[in-house]
């Protein structure tokens, strides 16, 4: 009896640091700013919305003087919107607005991120380009990276907006424990972020970029989740690393987004 009541504390104990490591895994917030797009040369607003569960979610509005469209711009798991000025400034200078937004737990927003709560997160930065800003959601255009395509699946599966963007993105948690954690079943993680799952509901067109040496999301993943979207959709092959695929391959990337844009 003894060693079965060992047995069973210690696979207690051994769920609960699963869960423990998984949230320390997923989510690497930062709170500091260290730049805005002002230190770039663009002009932009704070924002600060509030979910439908009463969570502060900070973000900014960089406005474009002849926009094409709108950006969503749902950035990766890790940082803040302060490290993305490189990418606000190539969506920039393809003449979109862009509102890019902080998950809760994230630079200067609040609480604490979960998946539940970064869908809510993107669906308040949604209702404020539409509601408040008159951006009419043809025109509103979501750019998921890495972790962020999921949160923009999720919303594509809901709302109608004129396309979605995914870069780096992977089809579920579970399958990216798969590689990383093959030993550890799949039903003890309490995230799914299942982009794969929910693909198929997108009614918007999709364009995919995902580097053929990604280190981070396994490219069969990204190439799995394009296979599922209904269409239409364009992939593209990128070079370089899981960060910085769209710098190596810059030209292409833009040429890629331009044209994506241009067909709204």
């Amino acid at each position: 009896m003894k060693i079965i009541f060992l047995i069973v504390v210690s696979l207690i104990f051994l769920f609960f640091f699963i869960r423990f490591i998984e949230k320390k895994s997923l989510y690497y917030p930062l709170k500091e700013i260290e730049a805005t797009p002002r230190d770039i040369g663009l002009d932009y607003e704070d924002l600060f919305i509030t979910t439908r569960d009463d969570v502060l979610v900070s973000g900014w509005y960089i406005p474009s003087q002849s926009p094409r469209g709108t950006f969503i711009f749902s950035h990766g798991n890790g940082g803040n919107i302060s490290h993305r000025l490189e990418k606000i400034r190539m969506f920039h200078d393809l003449h979109v607005n862009v509102l890019i937004f902080d998950y809760r737990g994230y630079g200067m927003s609040k609480g604490s991120p979960s998946e539940e709560g970064l869908y809510l997160d993107v669906e308040a930065v949604y209702d404020y380009l539409v509601n408040e800003k008159k951006v009419p959601p043809q025109k509103i255009i979501g750019y998921g990276e890495s972790l962020g395509g999921a949160v923009i699946i999720d919303l594509a599966g809901k709302h109608k907006l004129g396309g979605i963007i995914l870069e780096g993105s992977f089809t579920s948690i579970q399958d990216m424990a798969k590689k990383y954690f093959p030993f550890v079943p799949s039903f003890i993680y309490k995230t799914s972020f299942n982009a794969m799952e929910k693909i198929g509901r997108v009614k918007s067109p999709t364009l995919h970029f995902h580097s053929t040496t990604d280190e981070i999301v396994p490219y069969d993943l990204g190439r799995k989740l394009f296979d599922s979207a209904p269409g239409p959709k364009e992939f593209v092959d990128l070079q370089g690393g899981h960060n910085d695929s769209f710098l190596v391959s810059r030209d292409l990337f833009m040429e890629k987004i331009d044209g994506f844009i241009s067909r709204r």
